[in-house]
Order: structure tokens, then sequence, then C-alpha cells
């Protein structure tokens, strides 16, 4: 397993098959909380949902295309981050993620979108790190704006959330010099 250490608490670990059903049970016992934000988890009906999933996140890696961890705190899957895609050709990478809601305000999420970040411009060689927030989702867009990312513009009527439609945030970071 590939695993990239953070701190002494937090890690990135590269997605594997064994991750399916802890992702499953995250989602089955937080299926309505996440379904606020993410539109997936209404149809995250069992573990071959993840594992599909895993298969095709490991697919866009093995590709350059992407890159999906689990985020892991005190040795435990708490959550998901991702980059979501990654273009060579512009340089630029977009985030995602995604963490369980007992594991919030432990600045998991943080620190390891900041990783990510580090990673984009330091091995990927990447000039910038996007990421989209629904308007509405005031924890995200702080944690962008912790991270120092400026908001570029918002899109209207960008995404379906299970019936309800969202205006998205865009945040943008531009590696320096």
């Amino acid at each position: 397993m590939f695993v990239y250490k953070i701190d002494e608490e937090v890690s990135l670990a590269l997605v594997q098959p064994s991750f399916a059903m802890t992702y499953f049970d995250i989602v089955a016992r937080e299926r309505d909380y996440l379904s606020t934000w993410l539109a997936w988890p209404p149809h995250a009906d069992g573990e071959a949902f993840f594992s599909a999933f895993i298969t095709s996140s490991l697919k866009g890696y093995a590709e350059g295309k992407s890159m999906t961890c689990a985020m892991v705190y005190k040795g435990q899957v708490v959550g998901n981050v991702s980059f979501n895609t990654i273009d060579k050709s512009l340089k630029k990478a977009t985030v995602g993620y995604w963490l369980s809601k007992d594991f919030q305000g432990n600045g998991i999420t943080s620190r390891c979108v900041a990783s990510l970040v580090d990673m984009a411009f330091n091995q990927l060689e990447l000039t910038k790190v996007e990421i989209a927030a629904a308007t509405g989702n005031a924890p995200s867009r702080r944690l962008c704006e912790r991270l120092g990312f400026t908001l570029e513009g918002i899109i209207t009527q960008a995404e379906n959330l299970n019936d309800r439609i969202v205006d998205h945030a865009i945040y943008g970071l531009a590696k320096d010099g």
C-alpha cells in the first residue's frame, strides 16, 4: 500500500480494494449528511459501488489523469481526497474531498489538501490547483480561503445535488514564481 505520511496523525493512502467496505460503512451511516454537498451518496448502495469507484480511480492514476487517496487519521480511513483531474497540458489539477462528520474539526482535510497542493506544485510540476465548492458549503469555502485559494468566480446552476440545483464557487491557487 502506498502511504504518504503528512504528520503523526494524518496520512494519505492511495485507494485500494480493501477500502471499499470502509467507504461504504461511512456512507451508510452518514448518507443524508454527505448527500448535502455530494451527488453520489444516494447511489452508493453497497461495497460493489466503491469497488468499481476504486478500480476506476486506480486506472485514472495509472494513466496520470487523477490520484485518489483515502484520508487516514490515527490509522483509520475517515474520508477521501483526490486530484479529480490532472491536466498536464494546462498544468492544472482539480481537488475534491469528503470527510466523515465524526472527524471534522481536527484539521484533517486542511492538512490533506495542503499536501496535495504541495505535490501538485513540487512533484507534478503543475502551476495551478482548483477547487469547486457549492456556494452554500461554508466549511469547504472556509477551507479554500484558509489555504490561500482565491475566489475566481461563481458558476451558476453548476450542479444538480440530489434534485437541488446549486451554484459553484471556483477557487484557484497558483504556484508562486
